[in-house]
């Protein structure tokens, strides 16, 4: 019968774990800088001291290069036919994601002019760089790694919080086998281990978000995670600022 128990608690003990969703924490920001109100920001990191920035919505896609005060350096826009999505600096090339045109473009990484593009099998949300091949979502819960080169998909690591799979996976960040994801319609970053696609944690934004939104109602989600070698920074689409954060 005590034998029986014990199997029945440590059952319920592996299921709690097994179900049991990662912890949040509410992160310290610890400076801002300001964040152009127009952009609907997809794709965020930075190249050296510069920002640069993607955008989307159909006739206002771009790619940006711009200073931690606001000054724009350099920019290129997307045909207005196509939704611009995440993207990633990689050597000399910049790639930049479409959101439903099945494309990726790459551009020149110091002069912004676009030297080609490939397809992509899915829709494209966020963009990130880790060993060796680049690393999309998709709003699914399945980030798909594609090869440098070639440019097909060579592998996929499914993401999950217990056995719980995490959909709306969207922007991306790498810190070392850290992965940073926005997901999409919350004010959660969700923290995952590489290559497990284990979520250990989340960041949650909820207060930042509420208390922005008295001010600027027209701002939409949060979106936009940036590492600059010691400190993430996040904004979010039509966000009036980017937010440091502590170490």
């Amino acid at each position: 019968m005590l034998a029986k128990k014990l199997v029945s608690i440590l059952g319920l003990a592996l299921a709690s774990v097994v179900f049991a969703e990662a912890p949040r924490e509410v992160p310290v920001i610890v400076d801002s800088i300001p964040h152009d109100q127009s952009h609907f920001t997809q794709g965020l990191f930075f190249d050296g001291k510069d920002l640069i920035e993607t955008t989307g919505l159909y006739g206002k896609s771009g790619l940006y290069r711009r200073t931690l005060d606001g000054k724009v350096l350099d920019s290129t826009r997307l045909a207005d036919r196509y939704f611009g999505e995440g993207s990633i600096a990689v050597g000399d090339d910049i790639f930049y994601l479409t959101w439903k045109a099945n494309k990726a473009f790459i551009y020149d990484r110091r002069s912004f002019k676009q030297k080609g593009e490939f397809r992509i099998p899915t829709e494209g949300w966020g963009l990130t760089y880790w060993r060796s091949a680049l690393l999309m979502s998709n709003g699914s819960s399945e980030l798909l790694q594609f090869a440098l080169g070639g440019f097909y998909v060579v592998g996929a690591i499914p993401v999950r919080d217990g056995d719980r799979p995490v959909n709306m996976l969207n922007e991306l960040e790498v810190v070392g086998d850290t992965l940073y994801a926005n997901i999409w319609q919350t004010d959660d970053i969700a923290v995952i281990s590489l290559p497990s696609g284990r979520v250990v944690r989340y960041l949650n934004f909820s207060k930042k978000v509420e208390e922005l939104r008295r001010k600027y109602p027209n701002m939409d989600v949060l979106n936009g995670i940036a590492y600059d070698g010691k400190n993430l920074w996040v904004t979010g689409k039509n966000w009036p600022w980017i937010y440091k954060l502590a170490q």
